[in-house]
């Protein structure tokens, strides 16, 4: 038999909130006898209806068991939601009459109903999607139930929470724990009935709860019948009438085949996306490992060329006898400068994963971890760290050559010369004229040795400078290949993993559009006899209403 679907639309604001004299087509054609008409449809009609519109089935056989609703106490907080509810359910037929909201028990018993002759029996108290009930809702509950008042409970704004039902399982454990286990909770939103009354979807006014709630109301309230069957009347034609027009709606929608059209383009949007995402991923993952090669091999540069400026000055300030150590703390400075980049490496690839899940998108439902396979919090496995680079043999010991040899005679003979200059006043004294030969051989010997010591301590300081140049090259070699190693391996886990679920995916993608083609081949073959249903339910509903 065919069930109406969700998305099934309506004239306006027809279904149930019509007023008591509009004017009906079907319903105006021919009125059965009031007698007829106060005993209600007939079993076969209540199955009709009952397929196509459980709630007016339900409004049906509360209104007939109770007649016209009276006045229903309304607990809950005065603000807009209450406001609009109190609003959607004045469009119900019949009409339930509620009483300005009010907070407490002692008020709610004492409030009398529009007469102004008796209490109301009946009392629907209004609680909160987002909050669990309080002491003082379980308080008011007990209260109203020992005064033997009938409760209702809903949950009014259920369209602003997402979690309201667990707050409503919970409300409902509460209400056990307190032996209420026999009140239930109406889930209920005014705001969707109100959009489900603008757009004309039956569907949507469903879901919204109104009519549940209008119908457990009309079923508790009682009141005066004095016009009892001329108001049943009125809601057994509104009922009737809004359950053809659903049944005749789905007979548009079967002849139309909006439905079969729409599957068809699902099963092809899943069929152009059957790989997975294979090739996307793929893309992105090669574009962000060339993007973090360029970033890293650029920084690895900055960074050498740092170390190296600071070993200049640092070789430019240090005397001849300190150099033999530098070696050390150049190799001290090296396995610095390698941790620093290993952090480097490690924050740059985390950056890169993030960014490859999160534009490839997290893994299926159910099948595990999300593109990465990581726990949460985790975003790759510990990759290996190779210790860090030598800077190589220390400096070879520096050989003298023929510049050495050339400097001590420039020294000798610029000392010679310079001695010369200075004993030059002793040979105008003819007794101390010996004398300054060998004065001028010692002041000589002295300035060349000290030209041979400068020389050769700037001789020492560019062997060192040399060797601390062509140690940095292969170091930044060294750290080169330490990126590219961290990179490929990256890439060989990514890849994998991007390639498991793709696979994942394609499975499901399969499992998917099989499902769709069996729904498609199932739509095809009941449609036949989802119409004949129709053109069944739409004769029966016709036969009563022309009836009389």
């Amino acid at each position: 038999m065919p069930t109406r679907p969700s998305t099934a639309s309506h004239g306006g604001d027809r279904p149930l909130d019509l007023p008591a004299d509009a004017p009906t087509s079907a319903v105006a054609s021919a009125q059965p006898a009031a007698a007829e008409r106060s005993a209600g449809p007939p079993a076969e009609v209540e199955a009709v209806v009952a397929r196509w519109n459980p709630q007016g089935i339900a409004l049906l056989r509360a209104v007939r068991g109770t007649g016209v609703a009276g006045a229903v106490t309304l607990i809950g907080p005065a603000d807009a939601n209450t406001a609009l509810l109190r609003t959607e359910l004045a469009r119900f037929e019949p009409r339930i009459e509620l009483t300005d909201p009010v907070s407490d028990a002692s008020t709610a018993v004492e409030t009398t109903s529009p007469s102004g002759t008796a209490p109301s029996p009946v009392a629907l108290i209004l609680l909160d999607a987002g909050t669990t009930l309080g002491a003082e809702i379980l308080r008011i509950v007990h209260r109203l139930r020992s005064d033997g008042t009938r409760i209702l409970l809903a949950m009014n704004a259920i369209h602003a929470y997402q979690d309201w039902r667990s707050v409503r399982a919970r409300d409902l454990e509460l209400l056990a724990a307190q032996s209420v286990a026999d009140l239930d909770i109406v889930p209920v939103s005014a705001r969707l009935a109100a959009a489900a009354r603008t757009a004309g979807d039956a569907g949507l006014l469903d879901r919204s709860g109104l009519g549940a709630l209008h119908a457990a109301l009309a079923a508790a309230a009682t009141g005066a019948a004095a016009e009892g069957g001329d108001r049943l009347a009125a809601v057994t034609a509104r009922v009737l009438a809004d359950t053809r027009q659903r049944v005749v709606e789905q007979v548009t929608a079967l002849q139309s085949g909006a439905e079969t059209a729409r599957l068809r383009e699902e099963r092809a949007i899943m069929l152009a996306g059957r790989d997975g995402g294979r090739a996307t991923a793929m893309s992105t993952l090669r574009g962000q490992l060339h993007l973090a090669r360029v970033d890293l091999m650029t920084e690895v540069g900055a960074r050498i060329r740092a170390l190296h400026t600071a070993t200049r000055a640092d070789l430019d300030r240090m005397r001849r006898s300190e150099l033999g150590g530098y070696p050390e703390r150049l190799q001290h400075a090296t396995t610095e400068l390698t941790g620093a980049l290993d952090l480097a490496i490690d924050q740059r690839l985390a950056e890169l994963t993030a960014h490859i899940d999160s534009s490839v998108g997290p893994g299926l439902p159910g099948t595990g971890p999300g593109l990465l396979g990581a726990a949460p919090g985790q975003t790759m496995p510990s990759r290996r760290r190779d210790p860090a680079p030598r800077v190589g043999p220390d400096p070879d010991p520096r050989h003298r050559g023929v510049e050495d040899h050339l400097v001590i005679a420039l020294g000798a003979s610029a000392g010679v010369g310079l001695g010369r200059l200075l004993v030059s006043p002793l040979s105008l004294v003819p007794a101390l004229d010996f004398a300054s030969v060998p004065v001028t051989l010692l002041l000589g010997a002295g300035v060349a040795g000290w030209v041979v010591r400068a020389r050769g301590q700037l001789a020492d300081r560019a062997h060192v400078r040399q060797w601390v140049s062509d140690a940095l090259i292969n170091v930044k070699a060294q750290l080169e290949q330490r990126i590219a190693t961290a990179l490929v391996e990256t890439e060989t886990v990514l890849a994998d993993r991007v390639v498991q679920l793709s696979a994942t995916r394609m499975v499901e993608t399969d499992r998917r559009v099989a499902e769709v083609e069996a729904r498609l081949r199932r739509m095809v073959a009941e449609q036949p006899g989802q119409l004949a249903a129709c053109e069944r339910d739409i004769a029966i509903l016709d036969r009563w209403i022309a009836a009389g």
